[in-house]
């Protein structure tokens, strides 16, 4: 059966009108999916991976629009976006501006922070390009971790060195957070590690952590305490001062320190540690320090 032109061009239309009313239902139902109000700061990601953080002005059911803290007025079409989440009044500053959340927050350069890993959160860490480590929250309380040396994989007269390291924290007041975990080391069969306790003051960008903790060798733990001091400043959007000290029994009922201070520089998936280990016997050969590189991505 022949259609007549105008038959077709009747069906043309009404698959136009047909598509029409469809797109602009999706984008009713799009429209509908978020819920503004004038209070919350908004973070929007769009399909090509740019983002605004703003304030909410309207919405219409085809887009919504936002001010921001350099463009007083933005219409954004809910088709470009991939999705919107609410900013936490602490990742705002004083200027509304916004910075993401530290990713690194639970650990200084060795040691942890009380500051916990969320559940299915994680990171993996290289220090000096050798030592390798990953930390994962099993629930937001625990975490576990554990670690290889490789330069002594490559040996055939030496067992690899592995780590690990369990840590329970969590948080207990305002801007109060403790927590306890182990360093388990062993070395060519040899077993060695850290029980320790820490607790720390401040927000996942502005911390100080004191911690206490016994070594152990072979079973044998010792008689007195190894004393850590350290904390991290964000200072700017991407970077920190981070500093850990450490404070080891040694002869006569005296302690031994060791010092170090550096600049965190980071993205929101990404953390690079550029710092200094120092103490008076060290300056003695290296004014600055000996230098400490590693490096964190998160997932």
């Amino acid at each position: 059966m022949k259609l007549s032109n105008r038959t077709l061009k009747g069906l043309l239309l009404f698959f136009c009108i047909l598509l029409l009313s469809t797109a602009a239902a999706s984008a009713q139902t799009i429209s509908n999916e978020y819920k503004f109000n004038t209070t919350d700061t908004y973070r929007i990601f769009l399909a090509d991976g740019s983002e605004f953080v703003g304030k909410f002005l309207g919405k219409t059911d085809t887009e919504v629009t936002i001010s921001t803290n350099s463009i007083p007025k933005i219409e954004i079409p809910f088709s470009n976006i991939k999705k919107i989440e609410v900013v936490s009044s602490s990742h705002l500053r004083r200027d509304g501006s916004y910075w993401f959340p530290n990713p690194n927050p639970t650990r200084y350069l060795f040691s942890s922070s009380a500051i916990p890993l969320n559940r299915k959160e994680g990171y993996y860490q290289n220090s000096y390009l050798f030592l390798n480590s990953v930390n994962v929250g099993v629930t937001n309380n625990i975490s576990m971790g554990g670690g290889l040396e490789i330069i002594s994989t490559f040996s055939p007269d030496v067992r690899p060195i592995f780590f690990l390291t369990p840590k329970v924290s969590g948080k207990i007041g305002e801007n109060f957070y403790a927590g306890g975990g182990m360093l388990f080391l062993n070395a060519d069969e040899t077993s060695l590690g850290i029980t320790y306790g820490v607790a720390t003051y401040g927000n996942t960008d502005n911390n100080i952590t004191a911690g206490m903790g016994w070594g152990f060798y072979e079973g044998e733990f010792s008689g007195r305490p190894i004393l850590t001091v350290s904390g991290m400043k964000r200072f700017k959007r991407r970077a920190s001062f981070v500093s850990e000290n450490w404070f080891v029994p040694f002869d006569e009922g005296s302690y031994y320190g060791l010092f170090s201070y550096g600049i965190r520089f980071f993205s929101e998936k990404i953390a690079v540690d550029l710092a200094f280990i120092n103490n008076p016997d060290i300056a003695e050969g290296i004014i600055i320090g000996v230098p400490y590189v590693d490096f964190v991505i998160k997932f």
